[in-house]
């Protein structure tokens, strides 16, 4: 049996295609286009952080919804697979070990977003004991360069963790709520938590 067939992730499926003929680098567009839509949480005008930025969905769709007046700041291990438009910058750094001020560059932020993961290794505990630690240091940035009232989207794998992560958006964030996107494939445990109406 081929190794496309084992893994439904080599597989394009109606989102992959959909994305790729929209001009979209990778199928995960659908997912920030279905929390935008839920929670209304781009506009124009505002300053967004993109924390595991690659290949650059996200990006592509955060800055269309900002536009020219608003700033976007992008961080990836990985190089971007798009080019970003003028109001857009991108570097590639370790979101674990870049300091705040290396994320400044257009803060204070209206919206963290974190579609961060780890290589996975196969070892369940392992992989979601490093997307909390990776999901924390993402919320941990907002908290520190977040604007007043912003929003923060992070993606965790489900686990014994999730209670814990939801507690600090519930403590940073005057609203918290869990969305699994229409996009998220079956055998995904992923799932985004998303805080908005950041506490002074």
């Amino acid at each position: 049996m081929s190794r496309a067939r084992n893994n439904p992730y080599a597989r394009p499926d109606h989102f992959t295609r959909a994305a790729k003929q929209a001009g979209f680098p990778a199928r995960s567009v659908f997912k920030l286009e279905e929390i935008d839509r839920r929670t209304r949480l781009l506009r124009a005008g505002m300053r967004v952080l993109d924390l595991g930025a690659a290949p650059g969905s996200w990006a592509m769709y955060a800055a269309q919804k900002i536009g020219p007046s608003g700033r976007l700041l992008a961080v990836d291990l990985e190089p971007l697979a798009v080019a970003l438009p003028e109001q857009a910058a991108f570097f590639i750094g370790d979101a674990l070990s870049l300091t705040n001020e290396d994320l400044a560059r257009f803060a204070p932020y209206d919206v963290v977003l974190s579609d961060m993961a780890p290589r996975t290794t196969g070892n369940r505990v392992t992989d979601q004991a490093r997307s909390f630690e990776l999901f924390m240091r993402a919320l941990a940035v907002a908290a520190t360069l977040g604007a007043p009232r912003g929003a923060f989207v992070g993606k965790i794998f489900m686990s014994d963790d999730l209670p814990t992560a939801r507690a600090e958006v519930r403590r940073l964030y005057e609203t918290e709520r869990l969305l699994r996107p229409e996009g998220t494939r079956a055998v995904s445990t992923e799932i985004f938590v998303v805080g908005a109406g950041k506490r002074a």
